[in-house]
C-alpha cells in the first residue's frame, strides 16, 4: 500500500479524504511560527512517481471522491505538471468530485489567471490558504513572504477562476503587544477579499522553533492567555463584514472553543458564545485535549 514520505499534514476537513503527495515539504518553509516542514527539504516528486502512488490509491480506494494534494504547496508546481496529475486523478477515479491542496500567496500570483481556470477546469477546485494575519508589519516579522496586498491579489485571481477559497487566521500571533492591529487589519483583509471559509485556529508554537519565533520581535513576546485570544476572537467577528456569505469554522484541535456558522449571518450569536466563555459560562477544552 502507499508509502508517505513523513510527517503528513491536511487541513481538518480532509480527514476522511484521499492524500496524494505531489510535492514534499514547503518550497517557502520559513514561516517562523511553522513547524510543519522543518525536517523536509522541498521537492517536486516526479510524476511517475506521483502517477504510481495514484495507480495503488485508487485500487486501494475505488469509490474515493476527494483527494488532497499534500505536501504544503502543491500549487507551486508547473502547470502542465499538475494538468497532467489532474488528469491521471480523473482517469483513475471516477467517482472524483474535488481535488484540494494549500496555495501560498506567490504562487497563485505567479500563475496566470488562464492557467487557474484550465486547473480550475480540470478539478482542482478548493485551495486551502494560510492568511496568517493582514497586518504588514506581523507579516513580515513571522516571515510569512506575502503582504496584505498581495494575499488581496491572490484571493481575487482565485475567485476569478471559481476556486473556493478556505482561509486560516492565527489567534495569539501578535501577543499581547500587537493584538489589536493584527485583528483589525485582518478584519480589514477579509471584507476586501473573496473566502469562501475562514477558520481561526490558536498559536502553538513548537520547542524546536519556539526560539526562532520570539527572537523576530523587536521587544518581548508576551503570549495570549486563552481569554486573551477569545477576546481576538470576538474582535475579530465583531469586525467582519465579508462582501458575500462566508462559512466560519474554529474547529482546529488547537481551539479552546469550537465555533460554527455563516457570516454575517451568524454573526451575533457567535459574539454570545464568545462572550458566555470568556465569562466562565461555557467550559473551554483543557489544554491537554487540545493539539497544534
Amino acid at each position: 500500500m502507499q508509502f508517505y514520505d513523513m510527517p503528513l499534514y491536511r487541513p481538518p476537513s480532509e480527514g476522511r479524504n484521499i492524500i496524494l503527495q505531489a510535492t514534499l515539504g514547503c518550497s517557502h518553509n520559513r514561516c517562523t511560527f511553522c513547524s510543519m516542514y522543518v525536517s523536509k527539504e522541498y521537492v517536486a516528486r516526479p510524476l511517475a512517481d506521483v502517477f504510481a502512488d495514484i495507480a495503488q490509491l485508487s485500487q486501494a480506494y475505488p469509490e474515493g471522491d476527494r483527494i488532497f494534494l499534500a505536501d504544503g504547496d502543491a500549487l507551486v508546481r508547473d502547470t502542465d505538471d499538475l494538468l497532467q496529475i489532474l488528469a491521471e486523478l480523473q482517469r483513475c477515479f471516477p467517482r472524483l468530485t474535488r481535488v484540494s491542496s494549500y496555495a501560498m500567496p506567490s504562487n497563485l500570483i505567479r500563475k496566470s489567471a488562464a492557467e487557474l481556470e484550465l486547473l480550475r477546469d480540470a478539478g482542482l477546485s478548493m485551495l486551502y490558504f494560510g492568511m496568517e494575519s493582514g497586518h504588514d508589519p506581523l507579516l513580515k516579522i513571522i516571515r510569512k513572504g506575502a503582504t496584505a496586498a498581495m494575499m488581496r491579489e491572490a484571493l481575487y485571481k482565485a475567485a476569478s477562476a471559481k476556486m473556493k477559497v478556505s482561509a486560516t487566521v492565527i489567534l495569539g500571533l501578535g501577543g499581547v503587544e500587537h493584538w489589536e492591529a493584527h485583528i483589525q487589519d485582518t478584519a480589514n483583509l477579509i471584507n476586501s477579499a473573496p473566502v469562501t471559509y475562514l477558520s481561526t485556529l490558536q498559536l502553538g508554537l513548537d520547542p524546536e522553533i519556539k526560539a526562532r519565533f520570539l527572537q523576530r520581535f523587536p521587544a518581548d513576546f508576551k503570549a495570549q492567555d486563552d481569554l486573551g485570544m477569545l477576546q481576538e476572537q470576538q474582535t475579530l467577528l465583531s469586525a467582519c463584514s465579508p462582501e458575500s456569505p462566508v462559512i466560519f469554522r474554529s474547529n482546529h484541535a488547537s481551539n479552546a472553543l469550537p465555533l460554527a456558522g455563516n457570516l454575517p449571518r451568524d454573526k451575533e450569536r457567535l459574539i454570545q458564545e464568545l462572550l458566555a466563555a470568556q465569562q466562565g459560562e461555557t467550559p473551554l477544552i483543557p489544554t491537554w485535549a487540545r493539539g497544534y
